[in-house]
């Protein structure tokens, strides 16, 4: 058990260091950077878990984590049993471990009246000293079933779907339109938050484990149809994620220098891998202005703060956020406070309660040179109404729209296959996450909406489980316990 003392003894939150500011934005690498001397501190975290009677991280992870269990191993230093319980529930708790929010750790039963456990550090460093250690080897299965399956998109959903299905012996192909596996994890996490060896090393197991991947493949265009898929498997995943980023509708967006943030973040992300990007979106000298507030929106913002741009602001629409949780908000939801990454920690400007009117251009060249803003509160009726007298004018030669995204594209898959769209975008799927035409499932974004990638790894460990019954009349596969999946038709 525990160290029933643990928490009482260690009552400080420890967490790895940070290479300095002045260093780390002179590259791409992580922020974070691995140290031997951070071993104790991490024991130290982990024997803060109280292994409470209801532990309610459980019910803070969608994957169900067995979180006071690896804890307890990290504390012992047992890191082959740690990561065999952690991956008994996630298939890369390296990816988690460094991108996921933690709502595990707003659920800390510690957390009521003490800092939280490290719980996201605690897993990735289990999951990192695996690799070191050569703990982390391919799960060949030891028979096949006969039955194939296509999945489409190779992000984590897709991924941890295709791994699944793959271990209960089940032939399954990965195809991805760009020409490396990963989706957004490869192309649209920039490498200071993860690099992306991170997920080569992912592949290279499943590779080994008999997945095939099919990068550079155009499903549902030129070089393969929905029908073809029909034709050629067993059953379908569709695990696309959410693609079609939100305008902006104001005067001034048929401006050149406005771009949609996932355009901007892709190319980097090429151009750090070494790759030529002709005619790349950059920062380099700019007043760059990105319009979101969430997480998409601080990766522009690190990244244009690597391109040494001249000033970064980023807009929030919502009110600034309190430091600690609202009556409305308590233990152990995951709240709404200030919270800063660490490209805020970096540089940049933030704007809170503001709202964007109009975009505009000096002289006759048609690119953006200023942004109109305006100072609104928040109404009954939940919608925003601009405060009289504030509009202002800010320079700005690059306007970066992080402003979330709206669903799965209609034309080319979707239309081929007949899959049905519900009014937010979203593939519509029944609990087991099958779609009306027999065989096809969803998994992750593309049937969620947008989310957390440890939503998407849970959704497509509970898809794979679906799939595998279709296939063989019932699963052994383990899923996590989700709430509703459905997505309601309009």
């Amino acid at each position: 058990m525990a160290d029933p003392r643990g928490f009482l003894t260690y009552t400080e939150r420890e967490l790895p260091r940070r290479r300095p500011v002045p260093v780390r934005i002179l590259d791409s690498r992580e922020v974070y950077e691995r140290r031997s001397e951070d071993g104790p501190a991490l024991v130290r975290q982990a024997t803060r878990c109280m292994d409470c009677g209801v532990p309610f991280c459980h019910n803070g992870c969608p994957l169900g984590n067995l979180i006071p269990e690896w804890n307890e191993l990290t504390r012992r230093e047992d890191w082959e049993a740690a990561i065999e319980r952690l991956h008994a529930t996630n298939n890369f708790p390296e990816w988690t471990g460094r991108l996921c929010p933690a709502p595990c750790e707003t659920a800390c039963v510690l957390g009521i009246n003490q800092p939280a456990v490290t719980i996201k550090n605690i897993e990735q460093s289990i999951a990192d000293n695996a690799f070191d250690r050569g703990l982390v080897q391919p799960q060949i299965p030891e028979r096949l079933t006969g039955a194939t399956v296509a999945v489409v998109g190779s992000g984590p959903a897709g991924l941890a779907a295709a791994q699944q299905l793959t271990r209960a012996g089940h032939t399954v192909a990965v195809y991805e339109r760009d020409d490396r596996i990963g989706g957004l994890l490869t192309y649209g996490i920039p490498d200071f938050k993860m690099e992306k060896d991170q997920v080569d090393r992912r592949v290279a197991q499943m590779e080994a484990e008999g997945t095939r991947f099919r990068p550079g493949v155009d499903v549902g265009g030129a070089d393969l149809t929905g029908q073809d898929l029909l034709e050629r498997y067993d059953a379908v995943v569709l695990a696309m994620g959410s693609t079609i980023g939100r305008e902006l509708p104001v005067p001034g967006r048929e401006l050149g220098g406005i771009h949609l943030a996932m355009d901007y973040l892709v190319q980097a992300n090429r151009a750090v891998d070494g790759q030529e990007v002709p005619g790349q979106i950059l920062a380099t000298d700019k007043d760059v202005v990105v319009i979101g507030g969430g997480d998409t929106g601080s990766d522009c913002l690190g990244t244009a703060t690597r391109q040494h741009a001249r000033s970064v602001t980023q807009i929030d629409i919502h009110a600034l956020p309190p430091e600690e949780r609202a009556e409305d908000q308590p233990w152990p939801t995951y709240p709404k406070v200030y919270r800063t990454s660490t490209s805020h920690e970096e540089n940049g400007e933030r704007v809170y309660a503001s709202s964007t009117v109009e975009l505009l251009s000096e002289g006759d060249t048609g690119e953006v040179t200023h942004l109109r803003l305006v100072t609104v509160e928040k109404a009954d009726d939940g919608t925003y109404v601009p405060v009289e007298g504030t509009e202002r004018i800010i320079p700005a030669q690059l306007v970066l729209l992080a402003l979330g995204f709206t669903g799965v594209p209609r034309a080319g898959l979707v239309e081929q296959l007949g899959v049905e769209l519900d009014a937010r975008g979203r593939l519509v799927r029944d609990e087991s996450f099958a779609t009306s035409v027999p065989g096809v499932f969803v998994a992750g974004d593309a049937g969620r909406g947008q989310s957390l990638i440890v939503w998407a790894i849970a959704e497509g460990r509970a898809a794979a489980s679906a799939v595998d019954g279709f296939l063989r009349g019932e699963s052994e596969l383990p899923a996590p316990i989700l709430p509703s999946t459905v997505s309601v038709s309009a």
